[in-house]
């Protein structure tokens, strides 16, 4: 039976979730995992974008994908926080299988050697996630 992934992007720092976006896509189609791309404005509505898309059962896993920089006030750890509980939530209450590639970092150089394929490849990673967590869960059911 095939898979299908869908990636949610944050899309507040363009060119990094292109890259993230890049590397998750490199992995999906290395190993055959049908997929598909949404975006929303920022990371903390990546969960909710989740959770609208769990209720159609039309997708094995989920990607999690975007950067968040810190900045002068405390809203990073809100976004940082609260974006993580709700995804470890998703996954945890929902039984989702959540690659969480969403990047939490002090600044855009920290955040281009994550995203960047050639160099940490963060949404890579984040799609071998889901799938160890979608083929646990299969070995289960």
């Amino acid at each position: 039976m095939s898979k299908k992934v869908l990636i949610v992007e944050a899309r507040f720092y363009e060119g990094m979730a292109d890259a993230l976006a890049e590397g998750a896509a490199a992995v999906l189609d290395a190993a055959g995992v049908t997929y598909e791309r949404v975006s929303v404005p920022g990371v903390l509505e990546v969960p909710v974008a989740i959770k609208y898309a769990a209720a159609t059962n039309a997708y094995d896993g989920y990607v999690a994908l975007g950067v968040v920089i810190r900045g002068e006030t405390t809203h990073y750890e809100i976004v940082c926080n609260e974006s993580a509980r709700a995804l470890m939530e998703l996954g945890i209450k929902d039984m989702l299988s959540i690659g969480n590639g969403i990047q939490t970092v002090e600044n855009s150089d920290q955040a281009w050697a994550r995203c960047k394929m050639s160099e940490k490849d963060k949404g890579g990673g984040a799609v071998k996630a889901a799938l160890a967590l979608m083929g646990l869960r299969d070995s289960w059911s």
